[in-house]
């Protein structure tokens, strides 16, 4: 389920898309440049977590694509069961292609560093699954 950053023309007017998709969708919580929330790391008095970063500060390019995918569900499906969060899902607010195409600008925004070590994460969870 890997797609790389940087591969063509369709890949940049994913990206592209990705980046509007990601305003209207998951900036309001996550951040405009993806900083994610004041004291992410730190609960909030209701016990959730406030969202985290995107970009390289935060901790999403530790996760390979399948994960990155599969939180569409809801943080609970990547987390477990009975982890509440703020986020929903979006399986009913966006489409397949739209969520890769979120995940593609998040990715392309990330240094060669951290797109190296997502990128492996990622073909190791594709080596599990064949």
């Amino acid at each position: 389920m890997a797609w790389p950053v940087g591969a063509g023309s369709g890949e940049a007017e994913a990206i592209a898309q990705g980046r509007q998709l990601y305003v209207g969708n998951c900036a309001t919580c996550h951040g405009a440049k993806l900083e994610g929330q004041p004291d992410w790391k730190r609960q909030l008095p209701s016990g959730r977590m406030p969202a985290p970063p995107h970009d390289a500060s935060g901790h999403t390019w530790h996760h390979p694509d399948g994960v990155l995918f599969r939180t569409k569900e809801g943080p609970a499906a990547v987390v477990g069961n009975g982890y509440a969060s703020d986020m929903p899902g979006f399986k009913d607010i966006l489409n397949d292609e739209e969520i890769r195409a979120v995940l593609a600008f998040i990715k392309s925004t990330w240094p060669e560093r951290e797109r190296a070590y997502q990128a492996e994460m990622s073909r190791r969870e594709q080596e599990k699954t064949q």
